[in-house]
């Protein structure tokens, strides 16, 4: 029991001197960063690096023996990520492709920071750790681990919408996306660079293509992505069929677990 008390205590403690480091600091590193470095990108890598010390630190305090890169499941396969995500994800590329022009600008900066950089950090932050720590770890099953931090997922991607629909859109959106990467997540063997790699290419072609101004997009354009979201599904289950692998998540693991996996 005490062991439990001390590990929800610190994970609890660590994640949120991250948030309010970040909800304090973050601007402020991002713009200091800018004004040394003249780039925007470079900038918003170093604020997100600097924020997530607390989180860093919080998993040595809670795993001295572990290893930072196992823990935040980075290291796993690249190539098996990549693949599932890039074929996942073509319904996407060839609808946009075929039914969307083209952005007529494309920043490569800001093109950088909204896939690359903010995929990877925010799957950092929110699957490995804030969902991931404490499914793999605690005795909490798949729901209970995903809840919060698929909650928080969603409500700080709120600033993109403009009126109560679009915000409610968003929510809903995003948080059942949260779900959906959490679920790819553990379904991979609990290798994130799947969710990285499937959030980055998500979000590439929503960038390059004028699908819409903000992730709620419009019912035309959100039929490809459940279009990609049901053939990675597809892909994984066929895969756990064919090698015979068991899954993750199961009608017993939804609330608790019985033991830590």
């Amino acid at each position: 029991m005490n062991k439990i008390i001390f590990f929800f205590f610190f994970f609890i403690l660590g994640f949120s001197v991250y948030y309010f480091f970040d909800l304090l600091y973050f601007k402020t590193i991002q713009s200091f960063v800018r004004e040394l470095s003249g780039s925007k990108a470079v900038a918003h890598v170093a604020a997100y690096s600097l924020t997530l010390i607390p989180l860093i630190i919080t998993l040595k305090i809670l795993f001295p023996k572990k290893n930072i890169t196992d823990l935040f499941s980075i290291n796993k396969s690249m190539l098996k990520g990549f693949y599932l995500a890039f074929i996942g994800t073509l319904p996407m590329l060839i609808g946009y492709f075929i039914n969307f022009n083209l952005t007529d600008r494309i920043d490569i900066q800001s093109l950088f920071i909204n896939t690359l950089s903010s995929a990877f950090f925010e799957e950092i932050i929110f699957r490995a750790f804030l969902i991931g720590i404490l499914y793999r770890f605690t005795g909490l099953g798949f729901i209970t681990s995903a809840l919060f931090g698929s909650l928080l997922f969603a409500q700080v991607h709120l600033y993109q919408g403009s009126s109560i629909t679009e915000l409610i859109e968003i929510f809903l959106i995003t948080f059942f996306g949260s779900v959906f990467f959490s679920w790819v997540y553990f379904e991979m063997d609990f290798n994130l660079w799947a969710a990285i790699f499937l959030h980055i290419f998500m979000n590439l072609y929503w960038e390059i293509f004028n699908v819409s101004e903000n992730v709620s997009g419009n019912l035309f354009g959100n039929s490809f992505k459940i279009l990609s979201i049901l053939l990675i599904i597809a892909m994984i289950i066929y895969k756990k069929y064919e090698g015979k692998i068991p899954f993750q998540i199961t009608g017993k693991f939804l609330f608790m677990k019985t033991k830590p996996a």
